[in-house]
């Protein structure tokens, strides 16, 4: 609380923009909805005015009526109270309160903490720290069918070779093949830092259509590919030609064999998307270059023609297009042979659109709009690295979630959230707040839609960010790479119960290792698994794929203890849950005690010896004035439910 003149304690001001007693409905709102704020002040600071001050382009201020008296705790409040209807347009909203306190009118302001993580907020004298409800038009859905799956990532070159000579399809010119599948990868680069030579390892589309079984073993419903459209890197993201498969990666044949396996075995497909600029050496590009009456030079913005241009972050291999440019728009979204449109023909389920903050809304709107035309249960995700729902791209506050852009974001926010936990820069409640955060600000379909991920080709592996925290907890050296499987598995057990999408980066569920780009883009360990994560993986992604109330139920986040992360999934009037309780402590002197009765709150009635801990049964006394502590080990992750699982 900031330092004020007048004599105000925390508890002078009652809000909580996460509790319904305060503020109803919960989180995201739909445009043209209701929205009921209550307040409540001590008696005793005489209150006199409460108004809300909304922020929605323009700023407004709404008076609260006085609505009685309220006795909490042992004090009494004034209730302040207000029926809002939000915005027909649906764009974020902020806002915050100003109250006139004792009878000098002096003004205060009640706003977010200063994290802006929402819920119990702050007391400010001047600039509070706003709150945020996230508005989407009605009728906002994402597909099911992505919603229940689990989520399979593939870097294409890296995965498996599937020639039966394991030779390479096509090298490319002045390439670099490695001389084993096992090598580790490494950029060659010249005097001026530039990549002087591609590497590639061979991995193709006819390896990948030879796994399919492998996927299923793993009850992947959703396989999303690192571009597969040729050019001239190993990753792809600099697009020669977006008609055309990759020759080294196979043929069209190659990629609608795979597509076919991949539904015959309830796979869906979805593309990387690469829109916001083009390969250097591409036949857009090349054309722009060699005379201004191409029909591409339109796409770039060239400073000095031909050879300065706008390029992504001042990389010159990748020239940045003119997304708007009425040509480039058309052969992207909107021709009959559109790039959009020959995909979808293929039977891919949608696209992860790179670098989506670069993307202009409107584009990514119109890419949305047609896509759902083809398929309207084709799915939409951005590479987002923050809180998408408050992103700020080129001065511009993004819409992603308005329900007309996208259904899904990658959430790294998850990913850096679990680590500084287990890493100790923050507490479990502090963990809390941010999942709290997220769940506040992201509408529902969108929530339980997220792109849950631990690995990416962008960040070091998940292996190895576990490793480094494990070194630096000053653990046992015998007990180092026990404690790494420990937090794996802790780490992965989380990422599969939470509501969204849970999604493997290949090989992170066989052990497989790597520092940042290109380290992280190691080939998969065919033959060299780690068999027991291997199996471990298996068997959450078994009680993911087969559990409603994973893929469907509510949540509740609870702080126990500072090195204690739990929660609690579930239906109303349901007597099914599932808990789970995850212990970041590493010393094995010391063993938390959790009163299981205490956490599981409202199912507290139900504990009896139908409480499983994963398949075994817990026996656990009816006597409901009994306390039952559950011993929490060192680096573990416990699981309770009300059935089998």
């Amino acid at each position: 609380m900031n330092s004020l003149s007048y004599s105000l304690s925390k508890d002078s001001i009652l809000f909580n923009s996460q509790d319904e007693k305060f503020k109803s409905p919960f989180g995201a709102t739909a445009s043209g909805e209701n929205v009921t704020f209550r307040m409540l002040t001590d008696i005793s600071i005489n209150c006199l005015e409460v108004s809300l001050i909304l922020k929605n382009d323009k700023e407004y201020e709404i008076a609260l009526i006085k609505n009685g008296i309220e006795k909490t705790g042992d004090r009494d409040y004034q209730v302040w109270s207000l029926n809002f209807i939000t915005p027909m347009i649906a764009k974020t909203i902020f806002y915050h309160f100003k109250l006139k306190i004792g009878n000098d009118n002096t003004i205060f302001y009640y706003g977010n903490n200063s994290l802006a993580l929402g819920g119990i907020g702050e007391i400010y004298e001047s600039y509070p720290v706003d709150y945020q409800i996230t508005l989407f038009y009605k009728n906002n859905s994402s597909p099911n069918w992505f919603k229940n799956s689990v989520v399979y990532q593939i870097f294409p070159d890296r995965f498996y070779n599937g020639n039966r000579d394991q030779k390479i399809n096509s090298p490319k010119d002045n390439s670099f093949i490695y001389a084993k599948w096992t090598d580790t990868p490494m950029y060659i680069k010249n005097s001026k830092n530039e990549i002087a030579r591609w590497d590639f390892f061979g991995g193709n589309l006819k390896g990948i259509t030879q796994k399919v079984s492998y996927l299923k073993s793993l009850n992947i419903g959703t396989l999303y590919l690192n571009p597969i459209f040729e050019a001239s890197s190993n990753h792809r993201y600099d697009t020669n030609n977006y008609h055309q498969i990759d020759p080294i990666l196979g043929t069209f044949k190659d990629f609608k064999n795979m597509v076919k396996e991949c539904k015959k075995n309830k796979i869906a497909i979805i593309l990387d998307g690469v829109f916001n600029h083009t390969g250097k050496n591409s036949l857009y590009f090349k054309s722009a270059t060699q005379s201004t009456s191409s029909p591409f030079y339109p796409w770039y913005r060239f400073s000095k023609y031909p050879c300065e241009y706008d390029s992504w972050w001042g990389i010159k291999d990748l020239p940045c297009v003119n997304e708007l440019e009425p040509s480039f728009f058309k052969y992207v979204i909107q021709g009959k042979q559109s790039v959009l449109n020959h995909w979808m023909r293929t039977g891919i389920k949608g696209w992860r659109l790179d670098v989506a903050d670069e993307l202009p809304s409107f584009f990514i709107e119109s890419f949305r709009y047609k896509c759902k035309s083809i398929d309207s249960e084709s799915i939409i995700i951005g590479e987002v690295w923050e809180d998408a729902s408050n992103k700020i791209s080129y001065g511009q506050r993004r819409e992603y979630f308005n329900g007309r852009q996208l259904d899904s974001v990658m959430n790294y926010p998850l990913r850096t959230y679990l680590l500084n936990f287990y890493n100790g820069s923050i507490d479990s409640e502090t963990l809390c707040k941010y999942m709290n955060s997220l769940k506040e600000n992201y509408p529902r379909e969108n929530y339980y839609s997220l792109y849950n991920l631990l690995g990416s080709h962008d960040v070091k592996r998940i292996k190895t960010s576990v490793k480094e925290i494990v070194k630096a907890s000053l653990i046992d050296f015998k007990y180092y790479e026990a404690a790494t499987t420990r937090i794996l598995k802790s780490l992965s057990l989380i990422q599969f119960t939470l509501p969204g999408v849970p999604v493997i980066y290949y090989g992170d569920e066989v052990g497989l290792e790597g520092e940042k780009d290109p380290d992280n883009r190691r080939t998969f360990p065919w033959g060299k698994e780690d068999e027991y994560l291997l199996k471990w993986y298996r068997k959450i992604s078994f009680l993911r794929d087969n559990s409603k109330v994973l893929k469907e139920g509510e949540i509740k986040f609870f702080s126990p203890h500072p090195d204690l992360f739990a929660f609690v999934r579930f239906f109303p009037n349901s007597k099914d849950f599932i808990g789970v309780i995850s212990n970041r402590n590493p010393h094995k002197s010391k063993i938390f005690k959790l009163n299981l009765k205490e956490f599981l709150g409202q199912f507290s009635n139900n504990i009896t010896t139908d409480i499983y801990r994963w398949n075994d049964p817990l026996i656990i006394p009816t006597d409901s004035s009994t306390d039952f502590p559950i011993k929490i080990p060192p680096l573990k992750t416990l699981l309770f439910s009300s059935k089998r699982v």
